[in-house]
């Protein structure tokens, strides 16, 4: 007797549930009230504007400009030899007094070694340092709280995510580096708008 071959059969799916069975339709509706409720648990609220300011113009913002330095734009101005206080004199062309937080100075001290041309720089005694009374180290949300309390503040900054957060603000202006010098962004008009 001859062996029987056996052939392996071609194009055998596996077995698949039904799109439309029970077992998935309790999984889509679990899912979907995970959504409702999370939408419910967000909190749309928009910040009604200061009385201060009158479109773009902040009233607050004057002549010896108040800077607020976030730990990499003190790391990407020396990177990019940018000595910070004649830097931002010129870009704003007045007198700017760079504020330092004790979260930036907490944040540069973490980072460690690498770092202390950074630290070094950033306890310069031209420097205005700012207490903080909040809990944590986390100096992005302490310059964000802190702008918008007060108004009298330019925000100094190289990450994207703080930028976005602080344009949410409204009349608090920013500063940036941009092809090895500093830039303003939305430093309003200091005359009286027609």
């Amino acid at each position: 007797m001859a062996k029987r071959k056996q052939v392996k059969k071609f194009a055998t799916v596996k077995r698949m549930l039904n799109p439309n069975d029970q077992r998935l339709k309790e999984n889509q509706v679990k899912a979907d009230a995970k959504k409702k409720a999370a939408e419910e648990q967000k909190v749309r609220h928009v910040e009604t504007a200061a009385s201060s300011l009158f479109f773009q113009h902040n009233t607050a913002l004057g002549p010896p400009y108040r800077v607020l330095v976030d730990t990499n734009f003190i790391n990407f101005s020396l990177q990019n030899k940018i000595e910070l206080v004649q830097g931002m004199m010129d870009c704003l062309y007045a007198k700017s007094i760079p504020c330092i937080t004790d979260c930036v100075l907490a944040e540069l001290e973490k980072l460690g070694p690498k770092y202390r041309i950074a630290l070094r720089v950033a306890r310069d005694p031209r420097f205005e340092r700012l207490p903080c009374s909040h809990k944590g180290t986390y100096a992005d949300d302490c310059i964000v709280d802190r702008v918008s309390t007060h108004k009298c503040y330019m925000v100094a900054t190289c990450d994207k995510e703080l930028r976005r957060r602080v344009r949410k603000v409204p009349g608090i202006p920013l500063m940036y580096i941009s092809k090895h010098r500093y830039a303003v962004e939305r430093l309003p008009d200091q005359g009286m708008p027609s």
